[in-house]
């Protein structure tokens, strides 16, 4: 097998075990590039992305373009001359002239089952839509949007009570062993490219800020789905009191799925309560109502400003009185 020079691109925390997998490898990991640092948390100070700090404590190289079609960049790479640029969630389409730097050509891992949920919020969408599969696609990289050649792809579950963070860390640590398979074919020569099925695309686009407002006439699944789509990024949220109120985590009662929530079928609700309805049992579980009648299980909430707490110090902080309604 040819060791090959290989340039990486990534940002967040999924990106990470798919570069750790490449620098134990045996090929040359020769740079890592990066979006530049940004204002971020509660103190809006200037911090690098995750990809960066973990290249810089081994010394790694770190490029940060704020756009890759600089000409100081692409002479930066020709200088590199990588056999073979991977991308994993960088954050930004390549500009031909990029793609066409390597003799082995650009890599992509997607989180998706290709070409299902183009885009940049796969994971996020795939448990808001409530399927009960996805998985990880290693692609060619095309000039359209995630449409290259597959050329490895395995398949993995998504739990009912998946968070779309804890799906995300399954799917990058799957992703990081099929990624580095991947290289190792490109380097012996036995990769195989599978054109995509353009017919079958389906799209998931970044998630909008009005994404995140609960709105309870929907049924309860798609409810349940969405807060757990929208964990932990950007967190789902209803309005109480007039303030923001996010939902972390909830449960569907009598959904046996739910592990240890799923005794909640024994629970006896009241008929034709409207959408939004908050009703409290034994003062430590507290329920709301969804549009198809069925009630939602709140587990973890937190109230604008404050840290997240469960439903019962919520009640015992709060204390709902009868008839109060989520989202007015």
């Amino acid at each position: 097998m040819k060791k090959l020079k290989l340039l990486y691109m990534g940002t967040p925390h999924f990106a990470l075990p798919s570069l750790e997998q490449l620098y134990h490898s045996d090929h040359l990991l020769a740079a890592v590039v990066t979006q530049p640092d940004r204002f971020r948390g509660r103190g809006k100070l200037l911090r690098p992305s995750p990809v960066k700090q973990w290249a810089l404590e081994r010394d790694l190289p770190v490029l940060q373009p704020e756009k890759l079609k600089e000409e100081a960049f692409l002479r930066k790479v020709a200088e590199i001359a990588p056999d073979l640029i991977v991308i994993v969630a960088y954050g930004k389409i390549l500009p031909p002239r990029l793609l066409q730097l390597p003799p082995h050509g650009c890599i992509n891992l997607h989180a998706s089952l290709l070409p299902a949920y183009r885009g940049a919020a796969p994971i996020e969408r795939a448990v808001i839509d409530g399927v009960p599969e996805t998985g990880v696609t290693v692609i060619t990289v095309a000039p359209e949007l995630d449409a290259g050649d597959i050329i490895l792809q395995e398949r993995q579950p998504v739990h009912f009570t998946d968070t779309a963070g804890e799906l995300s860390e399954r799917l990058a640590a799957a992703g990081a062993r099929l990624l580095r398979q991947a290289v190792n074919q490109i380097a012996s020569g036995s990769a195989r490219r599978t054109p995509q099925d353009h017919s079958r695309a389906t799209f998931a686009p970044p998630l909008r800020p009005e994404e995140a407002q609960l709105d309870w006439s929907e049924d309860a699944l798609s409810l349940y789905n969405k807060i757990r789509g929208l964990n932990p990024r950007p967190g789902a949220y209803t309005i109480y009191r007039g303030r923001r109120l996010k939902i972390w985590r909830a449960a569907l009662p009598g959904s046996l799925e739910n592990g240890a929530r799923g005794e909640s079928k024994a629970v006896t609700f009241p008929k034709d309560l409207p959408p939004g309805f908050l009703l409290a049992l034994q003062g430590d579980r507290i329920f709301v109502t969804a549009g198809d009648g069925r009630f939602l299980e709140l587990l973890e909430l937190q109230p604008a400003g404050k840290r997240r707490i469960n439903a019962g110090d919520f009640y015992r902080g709060y204390r709902p009185p009868a008839g109060a309604r989520l989202g007015e």
